[in-house]
């Protein structure tokens, strides 16, 4: 059965692909699995994400858990499941989403922001927990949900991550992390995604 802990437990960092273009999320996708990193995700306000979600689970899915982001209408689910999707991940805490996703045998990521929240989405089924944005849940933020939450439950945050912050949230209890702008952003080459692949390569390896 797959699982977000059996990609997390591999490498801890996920890849958030905002603003991708089909053209290009190949090679940019290739680069990040050299550099180790086995969860892309393309959010579907992206040019074209299906494409590019199609594209990648072809290439990469026996390798990588490939995700759809940005889900905050029901019917996505059943679109991105086709093009190849294993992950559904929200800025928000949908319950009709995370069950539409377990119902289509998809990993559920909703965001929360609240214990009420987060308690609400684990009722729900989710795998595991969004914490967005991290830029307003710093790391005393996570530590407090983390001791009240089942250990068994992974907390991801996003927004804003950089290499300078992860060591405070994995101290804190911090599962994984989302990637977006300080890894990818439109206009980066494949070789400008490498080294920032490695900015936080080195960080994690520094702890």
């Amino acid at each position: 059965m797959t699982t977000i802990e059996n990609y997390l437990n591999k490498k801890c960092l996920i890849a958030i692909l905002r603003g991708v273009q089909p053209a290009e999320v190949v090679d940019i996708t290739t680069v990040l699995i050299e550099k180790g990193f086995n969860i892309v995700e393309i959010p579907l306000n992206s040019p074209q994400p299906i494409e590019s979600i199609q594209l990648i689970a072809q290439r990469f899915g026996d390798h990588i858990l490939v995700g759809a982001g940005t889900v905050i209408e029901l019917p996505w689910v059943r679109i991105v499941a086709k093009a190849g999707a294993k992950l559904i991940v929200m800025p928000n805490a949908n319950k009709q989403i995370v069950a539409a996703t377990k119902k289509s045998g998809l990993i559920a990521i909703p965001g929360v922001a609240t214990p009420t929240e987060a308690f609400s989405m684990i009722e729900a089924g989710a795998d595991g927990l969004k914490l967005f944005p991290a830029e307003a849940a710093p790391p005393p933020v996570l530590r407090a949900l983390k001791a009240i939450i089942p250990a068994r439950i992974p907390v991801i945050p996003v927004g804003g991550i950089t290499p300078e912050k992860l060591p405070g949230y994995i101290e804190a209890g911090a599962t994984g992390f989302g990637l977006g702008s300080a890894l990818y952003q439109p206009g980066f080459s494949p070789d400008d995604v490498a080294q920032k692949a490695d900015n936080f390569n080195n960080a994690l390896a520094g702890l």
